[in-house]
């Protein structure tokens, strides 16, 4: 299995997870030619039987890692 970080079509907020319909943050491309997209927690759930199919990962979680957000100003 492959893992790519920078995809050709970078994955966008309206891919959504073929499993639950989240966004998706993974997308796998399979030995088979068919592809499939997935949230962080569904590829997390699914990860051992992906690597048996996958011949590519674009794996985008990263972009989940936000900063914190700011303190509210209420004293």
């Amino acid at each position: 299995m492959t893992t790519a970080t920078a995809p050709s079509a970078p994955l966008t907020a309206e891919d959504r997870c073929d499993r639950c319909g989240a966004q998706a943050y993974l997308r796998v491309e399979l030995q088979s030619g068919g592809e499939l997209l997935f949230c962080a927690h569904h590829a997390r759930e699914h990860s051992d039987a992906l690597k048996e199919v996958a011949s590519t990962v674009v794996d985008e979680t990263h972009k989940l890692h936000g900063t914190p957000a700011a303190a509210s100003d209420d004293d």
